[in-house]
């Protein structure tokens, strides 16, 4: 392994530095788009050249296509959720193929965490290990007069090079050529950041390696106690006994019963005053019922759902019992229950405040929350360990968030304040364009549909035309392109001619929590 490690460093770091350029050439100073989907193949790639023989295997198409089904996201479009499962796919495929992945999702999610956590420095250590290795094989070390002895040749050879070119014109033309000011601007301080930047990432990916976490000494025996330390079992035993009643099974019975009571008065009240149209106190609207409850009551399922997995580890004497098995299936299900009636809340929240992206947010953690609490009572009810219920959360929540990426979540905003606008439907909240502006191009068909309704004819605003061309413009430089980009530009084309909107236009801002 040793003697093998220099020219594999060498060809290692030529590939990353090809990376480096194209890199360059995709991203720096350019609009980033479908460059990125082509760089993450590109990386792929390399990681199959040094890896090459971890492909004889009997499918060994099996992992680029699941490389690539993860990659798909950055083609529909590229955003900081899509780059991420990218970044993460990429680590896994690169662990699988130099034979370092584990099975289980949740051992490789802390396998990809300590990935991420090392690449930085995985450059510079490889460089000193390498270094090593060069001293240890006997290599030479690079002396100062080995580039001094250079001075005085390069020196002459330049002398000699601007006297040929004042004798011969060929010679004068080609140096012509060379604009040095030209080349010096390249060579920038931004720049070069950006190029070490992304040789340490590459170079993570072409020599993939997981940092040895620190063990601990063996724990050397303590001297034999004195006579007086003979009292200290008897204390251990009080400790142990003292806990075994604060935490003992009696005591996690008695909470549940607690717990099932005040859940059961928690929905009774929301389906009261949410689900029956009790009236409300006067002074409380439904809209601040609702919000005041929405985040409060996920806080709250997730501290039940921290009680549950201490209360009945894999093994103990309480998850063995019928009766507080039962009484965790019932406080469970309240918990979803409540996390139902927080969706709901948020509903109706939405319905008076419109949609914004943290409500979105809101709902999809809502509905991971209430998908977690049911594998609990799968993971009660099939007899399975923690770390099973940590890789089916993992999964469900890689699952979401991946669908996520193809959902046009600025043009659902747009959408639907529209459609359930004042000015749209005669009831309802008055429209903030200043806020449906703020969300780029994507919402201008949704505008137009507004504007059409309100004046009868294709209205647009001249920063709202500015910002179409400039869309436009972008998506037809390739470097740019994505194809949530390239269907908003066949809708932006067919837009009719520009008709400036009346002088006045009022609007109404919704709550700050976007």
């Amino acid at each position: 392994m040793t003697q093998s490690l220099s020219p594999t460093f060498c060809r290692r770091f030529g590939i990353a530095v090809l990376l480096v350029a194209l890199a360059d050439f995709f991203f720096y100073g350019q609009p980033a788009g479908i460059t990125v989907l082509l760089f993450a193949i590109l990386i792929a790639g390399a990681v199959v050249a040094v890896h090459p023989a971890a492909l004889n295997s009997t499918r060994p198409w099996l992992k680029p296509a699941a490389l690539l089904v993860a990659l798909l996201p950055l083609a529909e479009n590229v955003s900081p959720l899509s780059v991420a499962i990218a970044v993460v796919a990429l680590v896994v495929f690169a662990l699988s193929l130099s034979g370092r992945l584990r099975h289980g999702i949740a051992r490789i999610a802390g396998q990809v965490a300590l990935f991420l956590l090392a690449a930085p420095l995985r450059l510079i250590r490889d460089f000193f290990q390498w270094r090593r290795t060069v001293r240890r094989l006997g290599g030479r070390r690079i002396h100062l007069a080995s580039i001094i002895v250079w001075v005085m040749p390069v020196t002459l050879g330049a002398v000699f090079l601007l006297l040929f070119g004042t004798a011969n014109p060929v010679i004068e033309y080609w140096l012509s050529l060379i604009d040095l000011m030209k080349l010096l601007d390249l060579i920038q301080l931004a720049r070069i950041v950006f190029w070490l930047f992304v040789l340490a990432g590459v170079w993570a990916f072409l020599r993939p390696r997981l940092p040895r976490l620190l063990r601990r000494p063996p724990r050397r025996l303590p001297p034999l106690a004195p006579p007086a330390a003979v009292a200290a079992p008897a204390a251990t035993k009080s400790a142990t006994t003292i806990e075994a009643v604060v935490f003992g099974k009696a005591a996690i019975l008695r909470a549940l019963i607690v717990f099932n009571a005040l859940f059961a008065l928690q929905t009774g009240l929301d389906a009261a005053y949410l689900w029956g149209g009790v009236a409300l106190p006067d002074g409380l609207s439904y809209a601040a019922y609702a919000h005041r409850g929405a985040y409060p009551l996920i806080a709250t399922a997730l501290l039940a759902a921290g009680f549950v997995l201490a209360a009945l580890r894999p093994g103990s004497e309480t998850s063995s019992d019928p009766l507080i098995r039962r009484l965790v299936y019932a406080w469970v299900a309240q918990n979803i229950v409540l996390v139902i009636s927080s969706i709901l809340r948020l509903d109706l929240y939405i319905g008076v405040y419109a949609l914004t992206y943290w409500r979105i947010a809101a709902f999809v953690w809502m509905g991971l929350v209430a998908s977690g609490l049911a594998l609990i009572i799968a993971r009660i009810a099939l007899g399975k360990s923690n770390e099973w219920l940590l890789s089916a959360n993992l999964a469900t929540l890689s699952a979401t968030l991946y669908a996520c990426c193809f959902i046009n979540f600025a043009a659902t905003i747009a959408n639907f304040n529209v459609d359930h606008s004042l000015e749209m439907t005669g009831d309802g909240t008055p429209i903030d364009t200043e806020y449906l502006r703020s969300l780029g191009a994507a919402a201008m068909p949704a505008l137009d549909r507004l504007y059409m309704h309100q004046f009868g004819n294709q209205t647009t605003y001249l920063a709202d035309q500015m910002m179409i061309d400039d869309t436009i413009a972008e998506q037809r430089q390739w470097r740019a392109w994505s194809f949530r980009g390239w269907r908003l530009v066949q809708v932006l084309d067919k837009r009719g001619p520009l008709v400036l909107p009346p002088p006045t236009q009022p609007s109404q801002r919704s709550v700050p929590d976007r």
